[in-house]
């Protein structure tokens, strides 16, 4: 595992206090929202904020591919290295 996706997946667990999960219960493909993590809506605003903020990248929630950054930790890895490229 690679250390960003160990970060965002401390991450999510961090921004939505999820205590009763570790960062080995959190796949790198496992859907977050809906029948994966079971992630919500509102739990997408404040992992977006949180990524925001400890990566220092500028998300468009309006943008049509955001939905798709947040589909995993793998996604999120990726969108955070390309933004921050």
């Amino acid at each position: 595992m690679s250390d960003l996706h160990r970060d965002i997946k401390q991450l999510i667990i961090d921004a939505l206090g999820l205590e009763d999960i570790s960062i080995d219960d959190i796949g790198d493909h496992q859907t977050l929202f809906g029948e994966g993590l079971g992630l919500d809506s509102v739990d997408a605003l404040e992992l977006g904020l949180a990524i925001q903020k400890k990566y220092g990248i500028k998300i468009d929630a309006d943008a049509k591919d955001t939905r798709n950054h947040f589909s995993n930790v793998a996604s999120l890895a990726a969108f955070v290295t390309a933004k921050s490229a």
